[in-house]
């Protein structure tokens, strides 16, 4: 396995260098920010990157993400277009040599929550979902000071975006998908790309919106509607977590051929459908990260994974979920754990 770190460009508050000082981290996860959704990412994009990256002496190891445009995920007239750029960007970022793909296909919203500044009992800074704080939200208010998606929605926009998706459900959307990994999987599989779709973030529907990657079932039906070790998934335990249902351990299992990418973060749920973040260690947290590690170890994981979404601690400020600090101590502490599996299988079976 290897240890990444998820960098948002020259923007971000913590740079290259930062990064790596901490010993475990070898690799880095870029993201790809500022084009609209219908522009190539060129070759020179990649390759810029890659080159900032590799002079620290890390490597480019994942992409997260090329966004997904809407038209795609509605099956709208213009989606063809849009689909062969972005078959382009991934050609292009094959040709960089940058092996694997993080995205989603979560309409509207990217990952949602209630509260982005939740105060913990040390005084630290999570984020936090509250369904019925959610069901009871005023939507003529719009988003528009909202911090946890691309972009802002007025009152006015977000009523005329969701009533675009009053036709499209559950069945619509997965058969859009299906279209589009069609289309992106051989190109993935000519450009020795790994493609590995997030679940959705939280796991259910929001404002009658259909999420049609939240477990084992779900997730089953999209690996096996294109066979490829290209289609495969970003196992993350927090998207997961969220739901009592979703037995980690055995879904590590079920898709050892098919994890492409790994995402380790906590959370604890405080209510039905509704949860904060909370370090890696916290043993009221609904992760058990040494049983995830555990299940990795048992499939040979050797690909990527990466700490995600830490806590705000020791007054830093920033990206909510991405200081410096928390996600330092949880890279440390997920590398002692690794190591120590891995050591008593090693010893076991001499």
């Amino acid at each position: 396995m290897k240890l990444t770190w998820r960098w948002f460009g020259d923007g971000d508050t913590i740079n290259l260098q930062q990064i790596a000082q901490i010993p475990v981290i070898k690799g880095i996860v870029g993201t790809l920010e500022g084009k609209p959704d219908d522009e190539v990412w060129s070759l020179d994009d990649f390759v810029t990157m890659k080159e900032k990256v590799t002079s620290t002496r890390l490597s480019l190891d994942v992409i997260e993400s090329i966004p997904v445009a809407e038209a795609i995920k509605k099956g709208s007239p213009e989606r063809d277009d849009l689909i062969d750029k972005y078959c382009q960007s991934i050609r292009n970022m094959g040709q960089a040599g940058i092996p694997v793909l993080c995205y989603n296909f979560m309409p509207v919203f990217d990952w949602m929550r209630t509260n982005l500044k939740f105060t913990l009992p040390d005084a630290s800074f999570v984020t936090e979902y509250n369904h019925q704080a959610m069901l009871d939200y005023d939507l003529s208010q719009g988003f528009e000071d909202r911090v946890a998606w691309a972009r802002g929605f007025t009152g006015d926009e977000i009523h005329g975006i969701l009533e675009e998706y009053q036709a499209i459900d559950e069945d619509v959307l997965f058969d859009n998908l299906v279209y589009f990994l069609e289309r992106i999987v051989p190109v993935a599989e000519e450009a020795g790309v790994f493609l590995a779709i997030h679940p959705d973030d939280p796991p259910w529907s929001i404002f009658g919106l259909p999420r049609i990657v939240r477990d084992a079932d779900s997730i089953q039906r999209i690996l096996d509607a294109v066979d490829s070790p290209h289609n495969g998934l970003t196992f993350c335990t927090g998207s997961l977590g969220t739901s009592p249902d979703n037995d980690l351990r055995a879904m590590v299992h079920q898709f050892s051929d098919r994890i492409n990418f790994v995402h380790l973060r906590n959370v604890e749920l405080t209510g039905d459908h509704s949860f904060i973040e909370v370090d890696h260690t916290a043993p009221t947290g609904n992760v058990s990260m040494p049983n995830v590690m555990q299940a990795l170890i048992d499939i040979n994981f050797t690909g990527v994974l990466r700490p995600d979404h830490g806590r705000m601690i020791w007054g830093e400020t920033g990206r909510i979920g991405y200081g410096l600090y928390d996600r330092a101590l949880a890279a440390m502490y997920l590398h002692g754990l690794w190591q120590g599996i891995q050591h008593k299988k090693d010893s076991a079976e001499d």
